[in-house]
């Protein structure tokens, strides 16, 4: 059985005394589909990156790179607002 307070550690009173962070909470287990990138069809508009809601879609040099699959959860945002279709959301495999 999974037990919270193991796994959790708890300040006094429960105070937060950190800002949250999406870099501390890996939410990649989360999805059920996932993003795959063609980078052949990929001309580097960078509008997924813009969209991503959680800044799976890393960057160097104002260019896309491969997703981050720790963060991404699978919303399907890329692929939606992708104009030249480059990304298709496939289910996850386990």
């Amino acid at each position: 059985m999974f037990n919270m307070a193991e796994k959790i550690k708890l300040t006094i009173g429960a105070v937060i005394d950190q800002p949250g962070s999406s870099t501390a909470t890996k939410t990649g287990s989360w999805r059920s589909v996932r993003p795959v990138w063609d980078q052949k069809k990929c001309t580097q508009c960078m509008i997924c990156w813009q969209f991503c809601p959680d800044i799976s879609i890393p960057e160097k040099d104002k260019k896309r790179l491969e997703t981050d699959f720790d963060y991404c959860k699978g919303c399907g945002i890329c692929a939606q607002v992708c104009p030249f279709a480059a990304i298709t959301m496939v289910k996850e495999e386990k």
